[in-house]
């Protein structure tokens, strides 16, 4: 899939890209098409970014990707595999229909159906008092987002905001918060908490969340959540064949020093330096960094602009997170687990939760505030052996928490790892409110910190969307695919949007921006492209490929 050799066929390129998150990834599957010699450096083990897989004792893990939206045919991220022509390598299992979602909020619980219409009734019967309220705000949130998904197809987009018949709208609601909007539409507060909770898919509180953003997180997910056979890694291993069949390079531990530069007035970029000291040259240069590591680290503030440089300082990035990994031996089912994801929280203020999740010392209370709760071997059930489920838990937090250890190598002083192991019981103790008896049985158990999140994916200060998506740092306001230094782009989640799909997209822009295309055209419909849908709760029309892998799995660990 990819070479990790030092040894490259070209010391010259059209495209060389930095880091192979999904949205380098989709850039380079562009550009690769089209004709150029293009070349991903990465600087981890494996390619992806976010996206991609690991093993623990043979148990996989994907630590950004837990659910992906709109992948039936004519939405918009179907539309994206489709024009990028790996579709056909791509199989999702569709979440449980009935409740993709569950809020724990306090003592309430709520499921979210994986259908518009469903989820209307469903909130409705439950708040009858609510009933004009909720059908009025949520199609105020599918009509922004629908209108949100016109905009890159229109012609110096942002200038058209204004538009009332394109943008209505967005022109109405795009500059207030999601507290401001939904505090407009709706009374009751548990029914706002509950249309609030998947804030977590962006990282804000309601408070501070764009209220366009949220709509667009909302809408994603609308007809359901769907998981990638294979977890995030079967997205990379899809892309990244599909780089290799139009000529292109993925290079893996190859980390990139500095991006070099000519000119004196006007910086021209025009190659890469690696950690090894090799120098590779090329026409253009897209970074898939953060823009703060990409202008700060790679190119040097002495090349910037005042204004740049200005905008690099005042540049606050998105949350950072802890991630327990753990694979159990029980019935995950019996105990009530499904394919669907679990958001625990209080049943308080969300922005005083978050507020308390955002404290400096994370070590006072017995559990944290709120978690996130995914099975992978019930969303896949490729992946189930029979017997050891993989459970992801994640916690939000700041990065203040972990500064002290920012200097740490890839041995860990004993200070952190002791850090870990408090956090870890303090993760299961958080856990243990909708599995109860989980620790007993455990088989492995690993904690993914804000430290782990810069080693592996080189992200500021561990952040898990990039820059921070408050209103002042998207949309008009975001950093743009083309930079200030001549042949110098970037792409990811801190340039057009965030998640799995947000970050391809950017991929896409970015390359349509280099070759002088829309993104419409650089996507334009396979019809000999379809993603395979199937249900993780039914098995019943599963193809023969797919129940010889469970099978076969199955057999493995009986005979193991």
């Amino acid at each position: 899939m990819t070479n990790t050799s030092s040894d490259f066929k070209e010391k010259h390129f059209d495209t060389i890209i930095i880091g192979s998150g999904v949205g380098g990834l989709s850039a380079a599957i562009c550009l690769a098409r089209a004709g150029q010699k293009v070349l991903v450096l990465e600087q981890h083990d494996v390619p992806g970014g976010w996206c991609h897989s690991f093993y623990l004792n043979g148990h996989r893990f994907t630590p950004g990707v837990h659910y992906v939206g709109l992948l039936e045919k004519g939405q918009s991220t179907a539309q994206l595999y489709e024009g990028l022509g790996i579709a056909n390598d791509l199989t999702f299992f569709r979440m449980n229909p009935s409740a993709y979602e569950h809020a724990y909020i306090g003592e309430e619980r709520f499921d979210f159906p994986g259908n518009f219409d469903e989820l209307v009734n469903s909130l409705t019967e439950r708040f009858p008092k609510e009933e004009k309220n909720i059908k009025k705000y949520l199609s105020l949130v599918r009509n922004v987002s629908a209108e949100l998904q016109l905009l890159p197809d229109v012609e110096g987009f942002w200038q058209h905001l204004t538009i009332p018949f394109r943008t209505k709208n967005m022109g109405k609601y795009a500059l207030f918060s999601l507290k401001r909007v939904i505090d407009w539409h709706i009374k009751d507060p548990l029914l706002k908490k509950i249309l609030n909770i998947q804030f977590g898919d962006h990282g804000l509180a309601p408070a501070k969340a764009s209220f366009p953003l949220h709509c667009a997180v909302m809408d994603h997910y609308f007809n359901g959540g769907f998981y990638p056979c294979g977890g995030g890694g079967a997205i990379v291993k899809a892309m990244t064949t599909a780089i290799k069949n139009y000529d292109g390079e993925v290079k893996t531990q190859q980390s990139v020093k500095r991006i070099l530069l000519e000119g004196k007035k006007k910086k021209t970029a025009i190659g890469v330096e690696l950690a090894s000291g090799k120098r590779l040259f090329a026409k253009r240069i897209i970074s898939n960094a953060d823009p703060n590591i990409t202008y700060q680290k790679l190119i040097g503030e002495e090349n910037l602009s005042r204004r740049l440089q200005k905008k690099l300082n005042k540049t606050s990035y998105s949350c950072t997170s802890l991630m327990l990994f753990l694979t159990v031996e029980m019935d995950l089912k019996a105990s009530g687990i499904d394919s669907g994801n679990i958001w625990l929280m209080p049943n308080e203020d969300m922005d005083t939760v978050y507020e308390r999740m955002m404290m400096p010392d994370i070590t006072n209370g017995e559990a944290f505030e709120g978690m996130f709760i995914s099975c992978t071997t019930l969303k896949d059930p490729s992946s189930f052996d029979g017997k050891h489920h993989s459970i992801e838990a994640i916690t939000y937090l700041d990065y203040k928490s972990f500064e002290k250890f920012e200097n740490e190598s890839e041995i860990r002083t004993e200070g952190y790892l002791q850090f870990k192991e408090l956090l870890t019981e303090k993760m299961l103790k958080t856990l243990e409110k909708v599995l109860p008896n989980v620790r007993a049985h455990i088989v492995h158990q690993e904690l993914g910190t804000p430290i782990t999140n810069e080693y592996y994916i080189n992200s500021t200060k561990g952040s898990v969307y990039g820059t921070e998506k408050k209103l002042t740092q998207i949309g008009p306001f975001a950093y743009k695919a083309k930079s200030e230094i001549k042949n110098l782009y970037l792409c990811g989640a801190s340039i057009v949007s965030h998640g799995v799909a947000g970050a391809g997209y950017s991929g896409v822009q970015t390359a349509g921006e280099i070759l002088g295309v829309k993104q419409r055209e650089l996507l334009k419909t396979d019809t000999k492209q379809q993603i395979t849908i199937l249900e993780a709760e039914n098995n019943i029309n599963y193809p023969k490929w797919l129940n010889s892998k469970i099978e076969s799995k199955k057999k493995k660990n009986t005979s193991g």
